[in-house]
């Protein structure tokens, strides 16, 4: 038997992190444990309880106005604690937040082996996405497994210097967690019934905005722009926008002072997972800064418009699913009004298929866990 030790602490990684989680609880000849930083607290909770998931460890990192460097040391110690209380065979990481990067060098400082769940996406640029770009990297440096989710990934770990043994392509996690949410929601019409009544009512004549965005890279000029444009689109009459604002206090300031106060706008507190899927599949289109919401949004035929001049994500900007328009007012307006306007454009973006899996990624790397420590 393998003693596996998951750590994760924001929204997103917990998303990624839960099919995963649910696939090595089935094994028995792994102890799966999971220890969460609590890196996002209320926004992480959420998570785990729409996937049934109790930690067994939780680190309760976050106080009001931390920066960054308290973050990671603090996070730092306190797993490199756990670590010395578990002895796990094994930790598990996800991603590019400050949560894996602390908790991996923890890992190798006690050198315990490490397993990088999306490893291999890249800018190239250490400035955007920041500091999440060193992060990933950093994880990537010191994991002996790399679960890839693209052929692109996988080769950019090569190039790099990775191991081939060490390199494995699986396809993204989110795919697996968008689809078991999915078939949740189709199948029970109580959820469907309690979602319609949380979430805000949707005139079912109009197209629906999904929006998103939290980079710290668009806190300043950025999201301004960003906002103005969505005041242009907000002013149609075919038009009806969501935004769940992000809870961190220069989102929230920005957006409520910039956005209109007007009917068909919606800024709501971001909701859990499941209500989060049923608003991406009632939208029409999407403008996002999030990595996953740029992965999840082609399984469910939603065209996106990324805020962003760099994505780590390029596969769904090849295929066509996704647009790179930046922060640019002008531009942001453009890209969507050809969308809404332009039927043509919408349904070639809205049909192609989803480059990041096909469900099944979690059983490719617990099949991997179970092959690396000799258990199969």
């Amino acid at each position: 038997m393998a003693k596996i030790l998951v750590a994760f602490g924001t929204r997103p990684e917990a998303i990624k992190m839960a099919p995963i989680v649910l696939a090595l609880r089935k094994q028995e000849r792994l102890e799966t444990m999971v220890c969460v930083t609590g890196q996002h607290r209320d926004m992480l909770d959420q998570v785990l309880r729409v996937f049934s998931i109790a930690p067994d460890i939780d680190l309760s990192i976050m106080r009001p106005d931390q920066t960054l460097v308290e973050i990671t040391t603090t996070i730092l110690e306190k797993f490199s604690a756990t670590l010395k209380e578990i002895q796990p065979d094994r930790v598990l990481v996800q991603g590019d937040t400050t949560t894996s990067f602390a908790c991996s060098l923890a890992s190798f400082y006690a050198q315990t082996p490490i397993g990088h769940v999306e490893a291999g996406l890249r800018t190239g640029d250490l400035r955007a996405p920041w500091p999440e770009e060193y992060n990933r990297r950093g994880v990537d440096l010191v994991a002996d497994l790399l679960w890839a989710p693209t052929q692109g990934a996988a080769e950019a770990l090569l190039r790099e210097g990775s191991r081939r043994e060490d390199v494995l392509v699986t396809g993204n996690t989110v795919v697996d967690a968008l689809q078991i949410v999915v078939a949740t929601i189709e199948h029970d019409s109580t959820l469907r019934a309690k979602l319609g009544e949380e979430l805000p009512a949707i005139d079912p004549t109009k197209k629906v905005i999904l929006v998103t965005s939290h980079r710290r890279e668009s806190l300043e000029s950025g999201l301004s722009n960003i906002c103005h444009a969505l005041n242009t689109l907000a002013s149609r009459s075919d038009v009806e926008l969501i935004w769940p604002v992000h809870p961190n206090p220069r989102v929230v300031e920005i957006v409520r002072r910039e956005i209109r106060d007007a009917p068909n706008v919606h800024l709501i507190n971001p909701p859990d997972y499941v209500a989060f899927v049923e608003l991406m599949r009632r939208c029409y289109l999407i403008i996002t800064d999030s990595g996953g919401v740029q992965e999840e949004a082609p399984g469910l035929s939603k065209p996106v418009l990324v805020t962003r001049h760099e994505t780590e994500r390029p596969e769904a900007v090849v295929a066509g699913a996704a647009k790179l328009v930046g922060t640019d007012t002008a531009n942001i307006i453009q890209e969507a009004e050809t969308l809404l306007d332009n039927a043509e454009a919408y349904h070639a973006m809205a049909t192609v298929r989803n480059p990041f899996g096909d469900g099944r990624a979690a059983l490719r790397i617990v099949t991997s866990i179970l092959e690396r420590h000799r258990l199969i």
